[in-house]
C-alpha cells in the first residue's frame, strides 16, 4: 500500500502529529480524529489532495452501490473515474500551484476505512518527495475530470446520492456555510 501527504512545503525531514487546524464534528467516539495525528492517503485517492491547500473542492466517484440514474446524472457519457468540482476563482492558483508528494511507509499507518484516509500517532520520516508542478496534468493522469463552476453551493444534492462525495476545504468555498 503506497501512502502519500501532499505539501506545499518542500522541506519537510519528518511529519509530527498534531491537530487538525479546523476541528470538525467526528460522531461519537471519533472525535480523536480532531487530535494531534500525521494524515495520509492511499494512492488510488490521492486525486483528493491534488489541489492548492484550501482550494474548495468536492469530488465524486462511484461505488459498488452507485445506481445507474445516479452515475447518468451526474457523469453522464463521461468516462473519467472521478469528477471534481472547484469554482472559477480558484484555477489561476490550481495552475500555478506546486505541491509536494511526500511518500510515507504504510507500516505507521492505521486506515480509517473513510475515502482512503490514513493516521498515524506518531512521528513519521517520509521516504521521498516528488514536486508536482501541472496539477490538472496531474488531476487528468489519475482519471479525475475536473469541472469549474462559480459556487459549489448548487453540488449539495450530490451527498443524497449513491455516489461518493468528498468535500474539501469547503468553508473556503462562496456562499457555504
Amino acid at each position: 500500500m503506497q501512502l502519500y501527504h501532499f505539501s506545499d512545503d518542500p522541506g519537510i525531514a519528518v511529519f509530527e502529529p498534531r491537530p487538525v487546524r479546523a476541528p470538525s464534528e467526528r460522531g461519537p467516539g471519533r472525535e480523536w480524529l480532531n487530535g494531534p495525528l500525521v494524515w495520509a492517503i492511499e494512492a488510488a485517492r490521492q486525486a483528493m489532495y491534488l489541489f492548492p491547500r484550501d482550494c474548495p473542492r468536492i469530488l465524486l466517484w462511484p461505488t459498488e452501490t452507485t445506481s445507474a440514474a445516479d452515475h447518468a446524472a451526474w457523469f453522464g457519457a463521461s468516462p473519467a473515474a472521478a469528477i471534481a468540482y472547484v469554482e472559477w476563482a480558484w484555477l489561476e492558483r490550481l495552475r500555478a500551484a506546486t505541491l509536494y508528494r511526500y511518500a510515507l511507509p504504510a507500516e505507521a499507518f492505521k486506515s480509517l476505512d473513510d475515502a482512503g484516509m490514513w493516521v498515524a500517532r506518531e512521528t513519521v520520516t517520509p521516504t521521498g518527495c516528488e514536486a508536482l508542478s501541472d496539477l490538472p496534468a496531474a488531476l487528468r493522469e489519475a482519471g479525475v475530470e475536473l469541472r469549474l463552476t462559480e459556487t459549489l453551493t448548487h453540488l449539495r444534492p450530490v451527498w443524497d446520492t449513491t455516489l461518493h462525495a468528498s468535500g474539501i476545504r469547503l468553508r473556503h468555498a462562496k456562499d457555504w456555510t
